[in-house]
């Protein structure tokens, strides 16, 4: 049997399936991303008889119910979402939500004489030669007979006859041909989601978490829509706490329920560490109720697979929605995520650009879930979190297949009795003496700013409340969160003045620091044994020249924070290889400490 069937409808017929329920649109609801201006051209195309492309529709697999008849599935229109939302906004004059979550109208002119579509506009509406919204023309009872005569009287150079043709190929519009894709609802659902994850709307690649987002959202029998509400509307009022009256004026049937509730406390809270996407709360959720890491396997067990039968059964569907829903709840409670970014900032992570894995971050925060449901200690809790952030960082563990990798490490974390001793397997057989000593220094050795293993040490000079390179006042945290900058232990000017002309070579990240921008004007081209001349100077005669450091002991301590070898004392760019070597090893020190000690 074919994998699917090509049909044509029409729009009149496309528009009435979505009305009737015959077809689901699961996005319906959420954002609008056509530009106007693409819905004025998908009119034009329309109106001269060009083709729009193709619609993908695929109905669920029929689900054994537990009286043993069959539930013959929804079918779910899962590619051609925007042209039909475009469509009924232009034609039938529906309201489109925006980004920002409020309603609008998408209001397409049409100019009789010219035969030329254009989005409504002031300049437009006050001339009476177009027509400011089509949508008046597509109302049942529209007089067009009166509105002919009318627009006559104002526009002679039309004819009734000639402008009757023209309104009528207008009209005509709703007998549009427009090609169905059916998928056969006997395909599995991995070869759905093969397919569904390789179309291509509207120039954005559909992922696993799309379809699993549209699954969610056309089953109302299990509250799919208020499950798939709550997360789009956390996920975007994370971002845009803004928006929030929006969502309150504009859902007022969400607005009441008792998961609105729940997350209407993120209108007042902001944070820059942690902002999921909607991808992001589905693959916690999932990975933390499910113990999988696969969001394939996701969309099976919402449509009620069986694993071991392969058949469709309904008890499963439903169990699936009722975790889900746990899942996505426990992910936005607020005591639940709050603690979380806590545990983060105590691990040094005070921003998003330290910790550039959302893979690492959301699967730190399904083991939390997790082990706040097996009842850990709460010290416990936020020493395995920490220390596993940091160890997934420290070996890029969700860089490569992060499913799979999900899947394993859950699985385990899960049917561990103490789960700091799958901790500690984890750090014997990947963080051993040589990985410090070897093979941390070895990643040092590149001039990337956005290594993980610099924002590491970063993290741990927060961690160490450091303070800044020559500095006894200012730490380092305060820098970044006043967005200061990393400078140069060895100059760049100075480096590029005596041959180091490479960037890759100047700007390495053992020869980065933070310091603060009027050390950093102080120090200017110099060699550093020539302005750690002057810091000696100063220490002699208390005269300040550069930076804080007023004794010996003060100057130690500042070094060993900032990792700088005491042989840059008398260094110059002969050292400079050889200062780099010194500063990564102590580098990799500093973070070993710092994983240790967490």
């Amino acid at each position: 049997m074919s994998n699917y069937q090509v049909n044509n409808t029409n729009i009149n017929a496309l528009v009435s399936w979505i009305e009737q329920g015959v077809v689901a649109i699961p996005e319906i609801q959420r954002p609008f991303v056509w530009k106007s201006s693409k819905v004025r051209d998908l009119l034009d195309s329309l109106y001269n008889d060009y083709p729009v492309g193709y619609i993908i529709t695929w109905q669920n697999p029929d689900a054994r119910l537990k009286d043993g008849t069959i539930s013959q599935g929804k079918r779910i229109l899962i590619d051609g979402q925007q042209r039909v939302t475009a469509i009924m906004a232009a034609i039938s004059g529906k309201e489109v939500v925006t980004k920002e979550y409020s309603k609008r109208r998408i209001k397409i002119a049409f100019n009789p004489i010219e035969e030329i579509f254009e989005v409504q506009n002031p300049a437009i509406t006050k001339d009476k030669k177009w027509i400011p919204d089509i949508s008046d023309i597509f109302q049942q009872g529209f007089d067009l007979f009166g509105f002919i005569s009318r627009y006559c009287e104002q526009n002679p150079e039309v004819t009734n006859n000639r402008l009757n043709e023209i309104l009528q190929k207008l009209i005509n519009i709703r007998y549009s041909s427009i090609g169905v894709i059916e998928l056969a609802h006997t395909l599995d659902i991995e070869k759905v989601t093969e397919i569904f994850i390789r179309i291509n709307s509207s120039g954005v690649n559909l992922s696993q978490a799309d379809f699993a987002m549209s699954k969610v959202s056309v089953n109302d029998q299990y509250e799919g829509p208020l499950i798939r509400k709550t997360v789009d509307y956390f996920c975007h009022l994370i971002k845009s706490p803004a928006i929030y009256e929006n969502i309150k004026e504009n859902d007022q049937e969400f607005a009441q329920t008792d998961n609105f509730k729940k997350i209407e406390w993120v209108k007042s809270y902001n944070t820059n560490i942690y902002e999921p996407s909607y991808s992001d709360l589905l693959r916690v959720a999932f990975t933390f109720k499910f113990l999988r890491g696969r969001l394939s396997n996701l969309v099976s067990l919402l449509s009620g697979r069986d694993f071991e039968t392969r058949e469709y059964k309904e008890e499963i569907a439903e169990e699936s929605f009722e975790k889900l829903n746990d899942g996505v709840l426990k992910f936005v409670n607020e005591t639940n995520f709050k603690r979380f970014i806590i545990i983060l900032k105590s691990a040094g992570v005070i921003n998003s650009k330290l910790v550039r894995s959302q893979n690492a971050l959301n699967f730190t925060y399904a083991l939390f879930l997790l082990l706040r449901e097996k009842r850990i200690h709460d010290a416990k809790i936020n020493q395995i979190v920490r220390k596993w952030l940091v160890a997934s960082v420290l070996t890029e563990r969700y860089s490569g297949s992060p499913e799979s990798t999900f899947d394993f490490d859950i699985k385990r974390f899960a049917a561990s009795d103490d789960p700091v001793n799958y901790v500690k397997r984890v750090e014997d057989g990947e963080l051993s003496d040589a990985y410090w000593e070897n093979v941390l220094p070895t990643n040092l050795d590149t001039s990337v700013t956005s290594s993980p293993y610099f924002n590491l040490y970063v993290m741990a000079q927060i961690y160490d409340k450091d303070y800044a390179f020559l500095s006894k006042s200012i730490t380092v945290q305060q820098l970044i969160e006043e967005r200061g900058d990393v400078h140069h232990v060895f100059p760049k000017k100075y480096l590029q003045n005596n041959g180091y002309n490479n960037r890759r070579q100047y700007n390495q990240i053992a020869n980065y620091a933070y310091t603060e921008q009027a050390v950093n004007l102080a120090i200017r081209a110099q060699a550093p044994k020539d302005y750690m001349e002057k810091i000696k100077n100063q220490i002699r005669t208390g005269e300040l020249t550069i930076g804080e450091i007023s004794d010996n002991e003060g100057l130690d301590k500042n070094f060993r924070m900032n990792c700088i070898p005491e042989s840059v004392l008398d260094m110059d760019v002969n050292n400079y290889e050889e200062f780099l070597d010194e500063r990564r090893k102590l580098i990799a020190k500093k973070i070993r400490n710092y994983y240790e000690n967490l």
